[in-house]
């Protein structure tokens, strides 16, 4: 049977998930094939999501593997069962893939969402019309219509998070981000009176971090850390203009979790980041 051309965030994430419980046995592909006796290509191609593994096949993989990680074992098996088609599926021949893969990662995370960004809003707490500035401004241009697309994306995005009464969201934004005027003066005046009110919901953490910190704590780039239903699902997403790039290496998380605590340490509390945003919106001019 023909491996898949195009496997989904989660089918590469359990084909990922194989490959490193072999890696950790130290076994190579052909002495697992041998294990599970198929050939040394299907284990390449259940490795990289182009073939669906089974529970029954997970569960003969861990123990070839000797992996006695059950809550890991567990997880991983409940992400062979067979799925309904994700909302974002509709958007699958008008969007490019690749950011339909943000709304899946959201979808994946188990629990707690965390985001940091500098340059603009998250993308969870964006208004419509901040969402439309934002990608008027793209190179090469779009077109009215792209826009609109890309609008009525994220909105559905913003509205399944919502939804999810076991989500939740902890944004860190630098105060510079709170000034940029994506759509004009009016929009970012919308767009953080919303921020005011999201950050009241039980669901969502707003913390600013203000521009006299001594120090700058984190990247440039907007990162997005969910937490998975076992700690070796974390997924940190690095978002770009050409989409998000993921990783998904323990040693890579470990490394994102200490510049989250760094900028936990730096942000202002939830109530004076209110008060902030506030202030920026009484001081807003146009």
């Amino acid at each position: 049977m023909p491996g898949r051309q195009n496997p989904t965030f989660r089918q590469r994430r359990l084909g990922a998930e194989v490959r490193r419980m072999r890696e950790q046995a130290g076994l190579g592909g052909s002495q697992l094939a041998r294990a599970l006796g198929v050939s040394a290509a299907q284990v390449t191609q259940m490795e990289s999501g182009k073939t669906s593994v089974s529970a029954e096949r997970l569960r003969t993989i861990a123990e070839a593997c000797g992996c006695t990680n059950q809550s890991l074992i567990d997880a991983l098996g409940s992400m062979t069962q067979g799925r309904t088609k994700g909302w974002w599926e509709e958007y699958r021949s008008h969007l490019p893939g690749i950011f339909l893969e943000s709304a899946e990662h959201e979808d994946f995370a188990a629990g707690t969402i965390r985001v940091w960004t500098s340059a603009f809003l998250p993308g969870l707490l964006q208004t419509s019309d901040y969402v439309k500035g934002m990608f008027g401004r793209r190179i090469p241009s779009l077109t009215a219509d792209e826009i609109d697309l890309h609008t009525a994306f994220r909105t559905q995005r913003r509205s399944a998070f919502l939804r999810s009464p076991q989500k939740k969201l902890e944004a860190y934004v630098h105060e510079s981000s709170l000034l940029t005027r994506f759509g004009g003066t009016e929009v970012l005046r919308d767009q953080l009176r919303r921020m005011i009110d999201d950050s009241l919901r039980g669901s969502i953490s707003i913390r600013v971090i203000p521009f006299n910190v001594h120090t700058h704590p984190g990247p440039i780039e907007s990162i997005i850390y969910s937490f998975g239903e076992v700690p070796e699902l974390d997924t940190v997403e690095m978002e770009s203009s050409r989409g998000p790039v993921f990783f998904d290496d323990p040693s890579e998380l470990a490394s994102y979790r200490a510049i989250f605590d760094r900028i936990e340490k730096a942000a202002l509390t939830e109530e004076e980041s209110r008060s902030m945003i506030h202030e920026t919106v009484r001081n807003l001019k146009d």
